[in-house]
């Protein structure tokens, strides 16, 4: 597998769309390529950025989140959130790099994603390209500093479900689903960096392991790729604190059309 970090112009809220960028940046795009672009990029192209001095971040997450924790709660002040079925700091809402602004979440990830899948495919003439936006995200608990996570995806198969196969010694899989979205979202986040690097986009091509397909994603694909708080492995953990409801933001995973 090969992963090709893109450099592009510093950009600014508001002054270039995202397929514009995404053409003047990007050379060449090989068959069967995925495109991993920072969910800040997307945003500062579709202008989701609030003036820094207009609101506090605390009171934007609540706006923004479906379920936050005070940052009083942390003895770090790290705000905690749930947003789009994605438990990350602060409702995703970020200052790096936002020129005075907070920078938000794309108001419609999957519809960002499916987008620029769209236009890259039609830009350079392929028949199989992928789109990701990521996230920088903390490590799971334990664990010190961030990894890249997907938001959305567009093009291939998110997941591949060993569920059913067996081992090495012909012993069944029962849980185990490999997240293809989520690990190439973090290979490619390792290479675009977190700072003053300004290559905000990733290639990944001769991923061999990547099953494209033809259609946006489902709403059955994309509610098989999150788990339900009380679901979830970490449902002890996430279940023993006092959630506050947010404003959301945005529709459902599940209400919202393709």
């Amino acid at each position: 597998m090969k992963i090709e970090a893109i450099k592009t112009r510093i950009v600014h809220a508001g002054e270039i769309n995202l397929n514009d960028l995404l053409a003047e940046s990007i050379a060449d795009l090989p068959e069967n390529s995925v495109v991993a672009i920072s969910s800040k990029v997307v945003a500062l192209c579709e202008n989701r950025v609030v003036d820094i001095d207009s609101i506090t971040r605390a009171d934007l997450v609540k706006r923004e989140a479906d379920y936050y924790l005070p940052p009083e709660f942390s003895d770090y002040n790290y705000g905690f959130a749930i947003t789009r079925g994605t438990l990350i700091a602060s409702a995703g809402i970020d200052e790096s790099n936002g020129d005075g602004h907070w920078v938000l979440w794309p108001s419609d990830p999957f519809a960002s994603a499916n987008a620029a899948r769209t236009f890259l495919r039609e830009y350079f003439n392929r028949q199989n390209v992928g789109v990701i936006i990521t996230d920088s995200n903390c490590l799971p608990p334990l664990r010190r500093g961030t990894i890249g996570i997907m938001v959305a995806w567009s093009g291939f198969q998110a997941l591949n479900d060993l569920r059913g196969t067996t081992d090495l010694f012909n012993h069944e899989f029962k849980v185990s689903v490999s997240a293809i979205a989520g690990g190439l979202a973090a290979a490619a986040n390792v290479v675009m960096g977190e700072g003053t690097e300004s290559t905000p986009i990733a290639i990944v091509s001769d991923a061999n392991f990547v099953e494209f397909v033809d259609h946006d994603p489902t709403s059955e694909e994309i509610a098989a790729t999150f788990v339900d708080k009380n679901e979830d492995l970490y449902a002890p953990f996430l279940n023993s604190v006092n959630w506050r409801q947010g404003a959301g933001g945005y529709d459902t995973i599940e209400n919202r059309s393709r």
